[in-house]
């Protein structure tokens, strides 16, 4: 998830992961390409997803766009997705839906036992619902030099807190940092 500062990922209503605080370069997009590519699937909630359908399906083969744009747009409409959703019955672009008619976590746990590899998670609402479930391994955070004071925040409110590890950082040019951090849950008691 690209996240501010203060782990908001939208300043303002409706920016859907495209606001103008987001430092996003080609060598940035270059390494959200390559571990896109790596994941054995996608999860995303429906906001993400049509917000990914209404751009990535067009940008795989307008020659207009830089390559990485390109190479992403291939990889989204290529890589096998699950579409949660309470609306949305049908997806293309090799999706399959969830959520319409039963219990959405019960069913992510399942299919989480069915894959081998990593699956990749996207929508703040998920994710949050994932995290309470003890569903999520791992968050990868792209952290932009940028406190927006306002707006979504990453996680809805959560009732304990989660201790993290951390596995992996690094950091771009564009002043964005990676972070990569192993999901800790405690034990109930």
């Amino acid at each position: 998830m690209n996240v501010s500062l203060d782990l908001r990922i939208e300043h303002a209503p409706g920016e859907e992961g495209a606001g103008n605080w987001l430092r996003i370069g080609e060598p940035l997009h270059r390494e959200f390409n390559a571990r896109a590519r790596a994941l054995t699937s996608m999860v995303q909630g429906r906001t993400i997803y049509e917000t990914m359908e209404g751009f990535w399906p067009a940008a795989r083969d307008d020659e207009k766009l830089p390559d990485f744009l390109r190479e992403y747009g291939e990889i989204w409409t290529t890589k096998p997705k699950v579409l949660v959703s309470r609306t949305r019955t049908e997806a293309g672009y090799d999706t399959r839906t969830i959520g319409s008619d039963g219990d959405a976590v019960e069913l992510l746990a399942r299919y989480r036992e069915e894959q081998d590899g990593d699956i990749g998670v996207g929508g703040a609402t998920l994710a949050t619902h994932l995290l309470r479930a003890g569903l999520l391994d791992e968050l990868l955070l792209f952290t932009h030099p940028v406190i927006l004071g306002a707006g979504r925040p990453l996680f809805d409110d959560h009732e304990r807190s989660v201790e993290l590890d951390l596995l992996e950082q690094k950091a771009f040019a564009e002043g964005v940092t990676l972070h990569r951090y192993a999901v800790r849950y405690a034990e109930d008691a």
